[in-house]
């Protein structure tokens, strides 16, 4: 039987909005197109394990909204445990607005909703559990009493402080991020990469078009990419984790984590929306075997 793993994070509702330029300041551009989605990276992660086939579990504060919003009931097709969620009946849940230009670069807004009710909660032990992006100390808290961690820091680093931070690297097995985040996380420790490489077991580090690398040991994997026709990158990075998690729960080794990880990316940015393509396992095999070879 799969282990459970635990998502702690957001649930939200995605505004995704296309535009041609991103703004910066006092400056307005037309809006393209807009769609609305479910997402939130903890929900994205757990939705995509429970339609692989494992078996996920939801961490995250959920507002009033949480039922009449149709994200229950989604999640409760998908089969995601709902057992932990904390929820907050006089307050609205999360929502993202996210706008991605011609080149496919974004910027992101959160409204944390009923989620910044999680700094002052007192987290549940769980046996794995994965860290998107959340209140900094509800996750430092956790990953103290969890037997085992897998950190996202997300573009929520900026909301971390250095102590909370510290914290969750210290209890880390397994470092997600892509190039930028790595680097503001050394920047913030005052630690080299060298030296995160020496404190956490495995640490991915993912680069766009260019794939990921996985470090372990004092190896270096290189995961490339499965090339798919993109209409859109959100959420692309959630489902590799989804992928790989479940993988390595299911004891692959880690470069057939990644590549599972790559593969199931690939069914994300081919269409708008981060949970509105997902593969179950064995679609996400044949595509893996096309590309890899026997899995």
């Amino acid at each position: 039987m799969d282990k459970t793993i635990s998502v702690v994070g957001h649930a939200a509702i995605d505004l995704l909005f296309d535009v041609e330029n991103i703004a910066i300041h006092d400056e307005s551009h037309p809006i393209i197109d807009y769609h609305e989605y479910y997402g939130g990276g903890a929900a994205n992660i757990a939705v995509a394990i429970a339609i692989l086939g494992g078996r996920s579990q939801l961490i995250s504060a959920v507002g009033g909204d949480f039922g009449i919003s149709g994200l229950e009931a989604e999640f409760q097709k998908h089969g995601v445990d709902l057992s932990l969620l904390y929820r907050y009946e006089d307050e609205k849940s999360t929502r993202a607005f996210v706008f991605t230009d011609r080149e496919q670069h974004q910027s992101t807004y959160f409204d944390w909703g009923a989620s910044h009710n999680l700094k002052d909660l007192e987290p549940p032990k769980v046996d794995f559990v994965h860290l998107a992006t959340s209140d900094s100390t509800f996750n430092a808290r956790i990953a103290k009493i969890s037997d085992f961690v897998s950190f996202d820091p997300g573009q929520d680093l900026v909301t971390y402080s250095r102590e909370n931070l510290e914290i969750i690297l210290d209890n880390t097995n397994i470092l997600f991020a892509n190039k930028y985040e790595i680097e503001r996380v050394c920047k913030m420790t005052e630690k080299s990469f060298s030296d995160i490489l020496k404190m956490i077991d495995t640490v991915i580090i993912t680069y766009d078009a260019e794939g990921s690398k996985i470090y372990n040991d004092g190896n270096e994997i290189s995961i490339p990419v499965v090339t798919v026709k993109a209409v859109d990158p959100t959420g692309a990075g959630d489902a590799y984790r989804a992928g790989f998690l479940l993988a390595y729960t299911r004891d692959y080794p880690l470069e057939v984590c990644g590549k599972i990880g790559s593969t199931v990316a690939s069914f994300a940015v081919q269409s708008i929306g981060c949970q509105t393509d997902l593969p179950d396992w064995d679609t996400m095999k044949e595509r893996y075997q096309k590309h890899f070879g026997i899995l």
